[in-house]
């Protein structure tokens, strides 16, 4: 930042300006544009009276073009003249030439170090190496070569490990949910580990169950979808990572409820004494015979005191079928709902048509205007 800062003070001498105001945007990519000192910039000079906009290089502005164009035409429109202290940009025709192919060049730089980058780590991952930060139980460690040279590597966390280990062999036997494994997790004291932006602290719920699916405590590294033996050293045996996939495909997701049952009056019906929600339950019998009931939420929970019975759900059907068989509309009121309902569908299919007119002439308008800015 200080060179550039220098540079920039230089340009501004050559031209005779005065700075009155500077925008570092510090760590932040020039493949966004939604940058704040940028957006802070932008918002500046259209309210200021500015005569120029002076970047080190074109590709600490943006590294696409279209980008590039945008904030372009905002400094445009508000009268600015972009000038860059190391590249001869300008607003005559060779000028604009240099900018559009610098532009051009930033854009290729970025999209190709992004596909190196992928092909780096893609090679790492194939190699066994570990292309992310160390999951919780592992940790990122940098050891001397015979060379002197620091190698960036993974080592297994004294503390963490043995309760990372615990938790799968717990969750393994079937009888633990998500919920009961992080609350007894956080009580026997599992935290994450402090980095030096955020301190160490509890781990979440959301990260048990990443934990719990993650292959790379067996020893394998899985990147862009592709699965590979890991060099580092595995925490839990291949046959215990697999017997807990298992169990959480029976309970489909990452819920704590182990059974979900489907039933198209579901949400619908409600308790007639308390007016809690009816839940679909079902029972087995010795002989395997299972049995779909309603019961009442409330007293299901243990909440309240409702004294409702478990109800056959062929029964409340049977029921809801009587029920509707004596809801009957009169034809003077079937008429009348008849003819609102067509009312108000002429009236949607015109509010349609129009609409579908104004966005097409506005499809029109911008195609155009977007023809004029390229």
């Amino acid at each position: 930042m200080p060179a550039q800062r220098e540079a920039n003070q230089r340009k501004a001498d050559q031209l005779g300006a005065t700075i009155i105001e500077e925008f570092v945007d510090a760590g932040e990519s020039a493949r966004k544009a939604d940058r704040p000192e940028l957006m802070r910039m932008i918002q500046y000079v259209a309210k200021h009276k500015t005569n120029y906009c002076i970047v080190h290089k074109v590709d600490r502005l943006a590294r696409n073009r279209a980008d590039d164009v945008t904030i372009h035409l905002a400094l445009k429109d508000a009268g600015v003249t972009l000038v860059s202290a190391t590249e001869n940009i300008d607003e005559t025709p060779s000028g604009m030439l240099l900018h559009g192919i610098m532009s051009s060049i930033a854009e290729f730089y970025s999209r190709n170090l992004a596909t190196e980058v992928v092909k780096g780590l893609s090679q790492k991952a194939a190699q066994g190496g570990t292309v992310t930060k160390a999951p919780i139980g592992y940790r990122n460690v940098g050891v001397r070569d015979e060379f002197g040279r620091e190698v960036r590597t993974v080592e297994i966390d004294e503390e963490r490990a043995p309760l990372v280990r615990w938790a799968f062999q717990v969750f393994a036997s079937g009888d633990w949910t998500t919920s009961q494994l992080h609350q007894e997790l956080v009580a026997r004291g599992l935290t994450t580990a402090a980095s030096p932006r955020r301190p160490s602290r509890p781990i979440g719920k959301s990260s048990v169950h990443r934990m719990l699916t993650n292959p790379y405590y067996k020893g394998s590294v899985r990147y862009q979808g592709v699965t590979y033996a890991g060099a580092h050293e595995a925490i839990v045996p291949n046959e215990v990572w697999d017997q807990v996939q298992t169990v959480l495909g029976t309970h489909r997701s990452a819920a704590d409820a182990t059974q979900v049952h489907e039933h198209y009056l579901k949400g619908t019906v409600f308790c007639g004494q308390c007016g809690s929600r009816l839940l679909v339950c079902n029972a087995k019998s010795s002989q395997g015979t299972i049995y779909p009931y309603f019961v009442c939420a409330s007293r299901h929970g243990g909440r309240g005191d409702c004294t409702r019975q478990a109800m056959l759900i062929e029964q409340v059907e049977r029921l809801i079928e009587r029920f509707y068989a004596k809801v009957q509309l009169d034809p003077e009121t079937t008429q009348a709902v008849s003819a609102m309902i067509h009312a108000r569908f002429d009236e949607m299919m015109a509010e349609g048509a129009a609409e579908l007119a104004d966005l097409a002439s506005r499809r029109t308008q911008l195609e155009g205007e977007q023809q004029k800015l390229l």
